[in-house]
């Protein structure tokens, strides 16, 4: 069975439980359903919603199938690491990333120098995530979150509790839920945070009384920045290594993403690297399938941090390695303009 038949057929299947609407049509919410009464409840019981006016403002939100058709095929599980390298490790998000740093040059300096995190893995995220404020996202942030928290059973809890989040926040901030546009998994801004991360770690850096992820400036970096160190990033320590071994002993497939190895445990193994770490340094083993074949590379306390911004190993490369091109290329630019 194709892939395209596989994924009609299981949206069939949900269609007949009564979970996923059956034509790739919107459809409003529907608000009788016994999941959004009990969220409803639950909203006005701890937070002092008002039951009905919530209950009108998911009767607008719109459960969209596309929504649920991307949520199940993001990029970081259909390609391989050479194949998802090519989309974010170009010239172009390179040159952008070189101009972002020099038109926030003062502000990215402060903010790395106060957080131990580089400038530029602070513009990498943002040329990942939204290729420097171009595609913040399409979606409603309310259709995203109303669509995957009461129709996509295998992640409805979390979407439900980032969509209790979301309104939460509207309200902090005295905004129309109905307004704010987003990812199709409902990330928000050109660091794409959830409503959770908003809420936890964006940061009113320029003192202006809110935290606007919006546009580019210091709240956005300074909340990358809260983010990362929040999460345990350390300051001048490495973030990935490349090793050399002929015949890897691993199975890709079984790789963690965790920090369940050491580097001498990996030297042990056959895995051949440089590093200035202790041998006791806690890592994991990163797999990054080639177009020749399968290579390793070694992922520190850095790279684990980058991984908790988004759960995918290549998605941690893409990040550091958009970072050391920028930071390079920022660098040659930087001494022909200062000149012999």
């Amino acid at each position: 069975m194709t892939p395209t038949l596989l994924r009609a057929g299981l949206l069939a299947l949900l269609t007949i439980s009564g979970r996923v609407p059956a034509a790739d049509a919107v459809t409003v919410l529907d608000v009788t359903r016994a999941d959004v009464q009990g969220f409803v409840a639950g909203m006005a019981k701890e937070h002092g919603f008002d039951a009905t006016a919530l209950t009108n403002l998911l009767r607008d939100a719109q459960s969209q199938p596309r929504i649920l058709e991307l949520i199940q095929r993001p990029a970081e599980r259909t390609l391989a690491w050479w194949e998802y390298r090519l989309r974010f490790v170009t010239e172009e998000r390179i040159d952008g990333g070189v101009k972002v740093w020099q038109e926030h040059r003062a502000e990215l300096a402060r903010i790395a120098d106060r957080s131990g995190v580089p400038a530029e893995y602070l513009v990498a995220i943002t040329g990942v995530e939204t290729f420097y404020g171009r595609n913040t996202g399409r979606y409603r942030v309310l259709d995203a979150l109303a669509t995957l928290g009461f129709d996509y059973p295998p992640r409805g809890e979390f979407f439900r509790r980032e969509l209790e989040e979301f309104l939460l926040m509207m309200r902090e901030d005295n905004v129309d839920p109905r307004t704010p546009l987003g990812s199709y998994a409902g990330a928000m801004g050109i660091a794409q945070f959830m409503p959770s991360s908003v809420r936890a770690y964006a940061v009113d850096d320029g003192k202006d009384g809110h935290r606007d992820l919006s546009e580019y400036g210091p709240d956005v970096f300074a909340s990358i920045a809260n983010y990362f160190v929040q999460h345990g990033w350390r300051a001048g320590e490495p973030v990935l290594a490349e090793t050399s071994n002929a015949n890897p002993p691993d199975d890709p497939a079984t790789a963690k993403m965790a920090l369940g190895d050491t580097l001498v445990g990996l030297h042990l193994r056959g895995y051949i690297f440089s590093s200035t770490m202790p041998e006791k340094t806690p890592v994991m083993l990163v797999p990054a399938a080639l177009e020749q074949g399968m290579s390793w590379r070694v992922g520190y306390q850095n790279f684990y941090v980058i991984t908790r911004y988004n759960r995918s190993f290549m998605y941690a490369m893409a990040v550091h390695e958009l970072a050391q091109a920028i930071a390079q290329r920022h660098g040659s630019t930087e001494s022909q303009v200062a000149g012999p």
